[in-house]
């Protein structure tokens, strides 16, 4: 009896310890392996394997639980009721993105749109605002059907070299947007400090938020989401009080929704309206905010739940985002069309010139446009660090902590924005000057965002039962060749003004060969009619720069 104890006892330790070796082993070699090569069911248990403080989308302890989720069933037909309480689960990524279509310079475009055309560009304005809903609702349907986001699927769609260039230019986009918004907010600080503060101090102002961020992000989602809502509530009660103020004729604003106008004077701010609507970097974000709510990507009934309520949300954000476009539009249209200050207002003069125009009151609207541009800047600032840490970890798939890809992230953007503000701060011509090579830079990348977002939304084999059908494709499609076309006008009409002297032109001529070969490229990747052709002259493109 003693001589077989001693077998029985020990080999429970053997296995035991067996098992923890080949776990401990299973652990690394899942630690070891990049993330894009672990299975969708292992990326949450990986996540809390890995240090807690390492960057990802969102971790499994961040995500937001949607009611009655587990309820579903792979087997469960028919959609299920509509619920106000999941929707309102569901609310904050859209009002997240459309923080996008209320940044400084789009609130520049608006003015000068609404002083030099008067109320002739509302219809636009309208127009605009559907189309860029239409590749937002694109981008939060990739991200839900995939459980990636754009700049990870990316990663693994194209070859390296062609992902780093991807990289760089939406880096470049979002560097531009960001030096916009910085420089929105530090306008609204002097205006509100009644000058006491220099452009530059108020770039290290707004540098702060990235401390803001992390410190709310700390808080949970939907606590960032709150302080989002807040921001665009200041904007909006900011700006209907200047509408208020300002009493736009509501005759010529109902005909300027509903009857398209368009003339030679105007043409220039009809692009602007339209390029300021799609923003690269934006289209990375929301198929990462999408994320936040725990929806599994293989259960078929919660993907399609999930849509139908983003769409929903989605759409009111651009909604309100549309009014309080229509708000400054309306404004600087009843007050500057027509008149001699129309050509030269911009960001940094238009509170002076509503001062002027409207005068004090019980609170001087020179403060409510200040107060409403800073709301507009600061949300904007921390959106595009947000979109920053998304943009750099997807594609680069670098895993550091998030304080650390915050702290990166705003430097690229906040370095180069002190050395603008102080190279020009001279003049408001000069800053004005700025804000076009800005949005020119901006319009430049447009098309690194949308062409890999439409190739990847058509792929059966990645959305499955979700891939975008033709009609839905040709209109997208449709709509991303309208704002390539504008914005190639607009880049047309840039360079022809600006650039001269024949070694300049001949480098501008140089780099827009290789941006139009790159722009070639991505569309023979597609699967669409375009791509079709292309393969005519282009044969076997993917398969002989390999994936």
């Amino acid at each position: 009896m003693n001589s077989t104890t001693p077998p029985d006892n020990h080999a429970p330790r053997n296995s035991q310890s067996e098992a923890q070796l080949l776990q401990a082993d299973e652990n690394e070699s899942r630690r070891l392996l990049p993330l894009s090569a672990s299975p969708k069911s292992d990326a949450a248990p990986i996540q809390s394997e890995v240090d807690e403080d390492e960057e990802a989308a969102y971790d499994a302890r961040q995500k937001i639980l949607i009611a009655d989720f587990e309820l579903d069933t792979p087997n469960y037909s028919g959609a299920p009721p509509f619920s106000w309480k999941k929707l309102w689960m569901f609310t904050g990524p859209g009002f997240l993105m459309s923080i996008a279509f209320l940044d400084p310079g789009n609130l520049e475009g608006d003015l000068q749109a609404g002083a030099i055309a008067g109320y002739s560009l509302l219809w636009l304005l309208m127009w605009a605002t559907a189309m860029g809903l239409l590749i937002q609702l694109l981008s939060a349907r990739l991200g839900v059907a995939t459980g990636q986001h754009l700049a990870e699927l990316c990663r693994d769609e194209y070859p390296d070299w062609a992902r780093i260039v991807l990289w760089f230019m939406a880096e470049v986009a979002l560097i531009g947007a960001d030096i916009q918004e910085v420089i929105g907010s530090a306008i609204a600080i002097q205006i509100l400090s009644r000058g006491f503060l220099p452009l530059w101090a108020g770039v290290l102002i707004t540098a702060a938020d990235c401390f803001i961020f992390l410190l709310l992000e700390n808080y949970g989602v939907r606590k960032l989401e709150a302080v989002f809502a807040v921001l665009i509530s200041t904007m909006g009660l900011s700006f209907a009080w200047m509408f208020a103020d300002a009493k736009p004729s509501r005759k010529e604003l109902i005909v300027g929704l509903l009857v398209p106008r368009l003339s030679s004077r105007t043409i220039r701010q009809a692009v602007g309206v339209v390029g300021c609507v799609i923003m690269p970097h934006n289209v990375f974000l929301h198929s990462a905010l999408v994320q936040s709510r725990k929806i599994d990507p293989d259960k078929k009934d919660q993907v399609q739940e999930a849509l139908i309520y983003y769409s929903i949300e989605s759409s009111a954000a651009l909604f309100v985002s549309f009014l309080i476009n229509l708000c400054v539009t309306t404004v600087f249209a009843k007050g500057f069309s027509g008149s001699k200050q129309a050509e030269y207002i911009g960001l940094v003069n238009a509170g002076q010139y509503l001062e002027e125009k409207y005068g004090g009151g019980l609170f001087p609207i020179l403060y409510i446009w200040g107060i409403g541009l800073l709301a507009a800047g600061t949300s904007s600032t921390i959106t595009g660090t947000y979109a920053g840490q998304f943009i750099m970890g997807g594609f680069l798939n670098l895993r550091l902590k998030k304080s650390l890809r915050a702290l990166i992230t705003r430097s690229c953007a906040i370095v180069p924005t002190i050395i603008v503000a102080l190279v020009f701060n001279k003049s408001e011509s000069s800053l004005d000057i700025l804000n076009e090579w800005l949005n020119v830079l901006q319009s430049i990348q447009i098309p690194f965002a949308l062409i890999p977002l439409l190739t990847l939304v058509s792929k059966e084999q990645l959305m499955g039962a979700f891939k975008i059908g033709p009609l839905l494709g040709r209109a997208a499609w449709t709509v991303a060749g309208l704002v390539m076309v504008i914005n190639g006008y607009l880049l047309l009409h840039f360079f022809l003004s600006e650039v001269s002297g024949l070694l300049i032109g001949s480098l501008v001529s140089t780099g827009t060969a290789a941006y139009i070969a790159f722009v070639v490229y991505l569309i023979s990747r597609s699967d669409c009619e375009l791509s079709n052709w292309l393969s005519r002259f282009i044969p076997n493109t993917s398969t002989c720069c390999g994936n």
